[in-house]
């Protein structure tokens, strides 16, 4: 059975026992492991022994396969937990999971979970047995204009009534980031507790500026590619009297990095190791590699490139405007169709 609503999945959870597979994946952390979560009270509640694999790097398969015929020694069913967060399996990881749901074993629930996710995920094999046999919940990124609704039913569960004005502010404050929405639901929780209706007034009280802008969120959403936001952000930063030579640290680090990571892929290096070797959180790992998808090697080196003579014009040692080369830049980043922009 497919859900691509975790409400509707952790309903169909609640009355019914697991299946004998289950696959959760999605973009966005948060949402997977609350999904997920859901899944292991479940089994809790149920009696379930979990047994925990992680599968990045040199994991070995055949240590899952084993589990199967294994019979646990203090409960009778087990949660076999699954974490794959590239959403590859490889053709090893493919062919146990396809085998399991093929087969079963008795009072055992296997659970995989994902965080990157594309429709290109849902072709392999494995994702159709897991479908056949069990629970497939895939959450794809939350489009901004749905994302006060979210924060809507969030603060529902917590018994905080507010209005939608109150959350489209909220939404504004954490600028699309779900687990900074998430930590704010819970404060708020806490604040306003016994208090009638928030709105849109009181939520400005209330609500710290979980959104405030800085270089980091820059070069985030330029790596998104999304240039509007980019261009956003860098005009409050200029505006808040914020100076070049203190955003260019950022950039830089990050445009060094793709550019390396783009020549390994290119030479058909291992980009998951290159990635970890370059230091980037596993949870921004998928962000990179759709940008990667935007320009080639030689691209990204003339970003960089370009960005440590911004940095010179930032500090005198150059000519030019390094504000307007700055925001070229980024625009230049964010779209493909605006790389004339650097030539200008």
């Amino acid at each position: 059975m497919q859900f691509d609503d975790e409400t509707r999945f952790t309903r169909q959870l609640e009355g019914a026992s697991l299946p004998a597979a289950i696959l959760i994946a999605g973009v966005e952390e948060l949402r997977v492991i609350e999904a997920a979560d859901a899944v292991r009270a479940k089994a809790r509640s149920d009696g379930y022994e979990r047994e925990v694999f992680e599968t990045e790097g040199r994991f070995d398969w055949d240590t899952l396969a084993a589990s199967f015929s294994e019979m646990s020694l203090f409960a009778r069913s087990r949660l076999l937990d699954v974490r794959a967060p590239s959403g590859r399996v490889g053709k090893e990881g493919s062919e146990v999971i396809a085998g399991f749901c093929k087969d079963p074993a008795p009072c055992t629930t296997l659970l995989v979970t994902c965080m990157d996710w594309s429709k290109k995920h849902a072709e392999p094999a494995w994702v159709k047995a897991v479908v056949k046999t069990g629970h497939v919940l895939t959450m794809w990124a939350t489009p901004r204009h749905k994302l006060p609704d979210w924060l809507l039913l969030r603060m529902r569960a917590r018994n905080i009534d507010a209005s939608h004005d109150a959350a489209e502010l909220l939404a504004e404050r954490v600028e699309g980031n779900l687990l900074a929405a998430a930590q704010e639901v819970d404060k708020l929780a806490l604040l306003v507790e016994g208090k009638r209706r928030i709105d849109a007034a009181q939520m400005e009280q209330f609500v710290a500026d979980s959104a405030r802008f800085d270089a980091f969120k820059l070069v985030d959403a330029c790596i998104a590619g999304e240039a509007t936001r980019a261009l956003r952000i860098l005009r409050a930063l200029r505006a808040e009297g914020e100076a070049v030579p203190g955003l260019m640290g950022p950039v830089v680090q990050s445009l060094l990095q793709l550019a390396a990571l783009s020549a390994e892929a290119a030479r058909g290096g291992d980009l998951r190791a290159a990635m970890n070797a370059q230091r980037i959180w596993e949870s921004k790992q998928a962000q990179f590699k759709r940008a990667l998808e935007r320009h080639d090697a030689a691209r990204w080196e003339g970003f960089a490139i370009e960005a440590g003579r911004i940095d010179r014009i930032s500090k005198g040692r150059a000519v030019g405007d390094a504000w307007v080369a700055l925001e070229r830049l980024l625009t230049a980043i964010a779209l493909p169709r605006a790389r004339k922009l650097l030539s200008a």
